[in-house]
């Protein structure tokens, strides 16, 4: 049985649940990576915007005749 039909045999209220637990975890996580961030020391640097800025490819509008 795959993992989808296993999925779909639970009732309503329980796939409710774990849609709703699935989203409060990746809520949670997101809000705990920044603190996570600034309490390990992994904030970025100026320099570190920068090289990330120089490594964005840049896009040339270029004019073509019709």
């Amino acid at each position: 049985m795959s993992l989808w039909q296993s999925y779909r045999n639970l009732s309503q209220r329980t796939r409710l649940f774990v849609g709703v637990g699935i989203m409060a975890y990746a809520g949670l996580g997101l809000f705990l990576s920044d603190r996570a961030e600034q309490t390990f020391g992994f904030t970025p640097t100026e320099q570190d915007r920068q090289r990330l800025q120089e490594a964005v490819p840049r896009i040339h509008v270029v004019e073509r005749e019709k």
